[in-house]
């Protein structure tokens, strides 16, 4: 099969691979008929080529048609059309039972001292192959994969794999009181897809952030109150609080993460282990990584008093320097996560009809063929040609 694969930093390469087999009784092989590129997907291309090997497979927001079954799957059948979550789940567990499936206890990559597995990421989650290929092994066939019905796009149902769920646990986690106000910081795909959640559930006032013209145009279209990074810089927190009657907002939902816009100092060390031979770039960041605080410390300051932050933006840091003073003085609420996908589907799936209420069926920016995934990686990193999200189509 043909499968987008890693090779370095800002290397992915499209190559034949082989195709993936039956390996545990409860497995199915899906035939992958739409995948997505994730901002998570950057945090390798970029950043964390230690904990990667040369041909990883990535990806991890594929859904397709289940070609295989194993011989103890009782409850989805060949010819079925199923999401993927990310987390590699067994849906069985103390943490699963508990809608933890993101702390999942059976595939917690415990000798690394983390939590569930997860589809086309790192040695920290797992290392399993990754759906931006013609096929994917999915274990746990009878509570992993999310059954969907015929008929629709793929637009109308791949972001449950990843998208609506990540941003749905992004709004339940700030907390928004009803009526209330929230900045959504960073409106790629999940800041996006919270911003639209929160006005869908009745938030009063939606404030979103970003510096790319593309995405402030598209939130803005939803009626999302727009900040122009570049114009406000660092007196953001302070036009948020004249929005809001000197207070900030009552929650920041932090869509950042590790790739804030500046703090060239600790870019340089990111490059630096990400360049270093592995295991001396394991050990520098795994010891002694810092990420940008830069978003994390504007949602600290743009919360109003005894606010709550929900944080979904990706963090990789070890020793990042957190504002206790502050976080504890202004009395803030802290959530954060990756999110827990079949946790959120039940609450999703009504809103997945021809209404379209969240806009999915043209959340896409870009709809491309697989061939074009390395170009498309390196467009979605420059934030050029307004990519915000894109599907591949095997």
């Amino acid at each position: 099969m043909r499968a987008l694969t890693w090779h370095g930093k800002r290397d992915v390469r499209v190559e034949t691979v082989p195709d993936p087999k039956i390996q545990d009784p409860t497995d199915i092989i899906v035939r992958v008929t739409s995948t997505g590129i994730c901002g998570s997907d950057l945090h390798l291309y970029e950043i964390f080529g230690p904990y990667l090997d040369p041909g990883d497979i990535l990806g991890h927001e594929p859904m397709g048609i289940v070609e295989e079954t194993g011989p103890e799957v009782t409850e989805i059948s060949v010819g079925d059309r199923v999401v993927v979550p990310f987390n590699v789940s067994c849906g069985t567990c103390w943490m699963c039972q508990r809608g933890l499936q993101s702390q999942c206890e059976t595939t917690q990559v415990t000798d690394r001292g983390m939590g569930a597995s997860l589809f086309g990421f790192t040695k920290l989650y797992g290392q399993v192959p990754g759906g931006q290929a013609e096929f994917l092994r999915v274990p746990f066939g009878n509570t992993l994969p999310i059954k969907v019905p015929q008929g629709p796009s793929d637009q109308r149902f791949v972001y449950l794999s990843d998208v609506l769920p990540t941003a749905w646990q992004a709004v339940a986690y700030a907390a928004i009181p009803p009526g209330g106000s929230v900045t959504v910081l960073g409106l790629g795909p999940i800041g996006d897809m919270a911003a639209r959640i929160a006005l869908h559930q009745g938030a009063g006032m939606v404030i979103g952030v970003d510096l790319v013209p593309e995405r402030l145009a598209r939130a803005r279209e939803r009626g999302v109150h727009t900040l122009d990074l570049n114009e406000h810089g660092k007196g953001l927190a302070e036009e948020i609080r004249r929005l809001t009657d000197g207070r900030g907002t009552d929650s920041v939902i932090e869509a950042v993460g590790m790739e804030a816009h500046g703090a060239p100092l600790t870019r340089a060390a990111q490059n630096m282990a990400s360049v270093l031979p592995d295991a001396l770039g394991e050990r520098l960041m795994a010891r002694a990584g810092v990420d940008s605080m830069t978003a994390f410390n504007t949602a600290v300051d743009a919360v109003r008093r005894g606010g709550t932050i929900s944080l979904i933006g990706v963090y990789g840091g070890a020793v990042d320097p957190v504002p206790m003073l502050t976080l504890f003085d202004k009395q803030i609420q802290l959530r954060m996560g990756q999110a827990n996908v079949k946790h959120w589907v039940d609450d999703i799936l009504p809103l997945l009809n021809d209404e379209d209420v969240l806009g999915v069926d043209h959340f896409a920016t870009h709809t491309l063929p697989p061939e074009d995934g390395p170009q498309a990686y390196k467009t979605f990193q420059a934030k050029d040609d307004g990519m915000i999200k894109t599907v591949l189509t095997p």
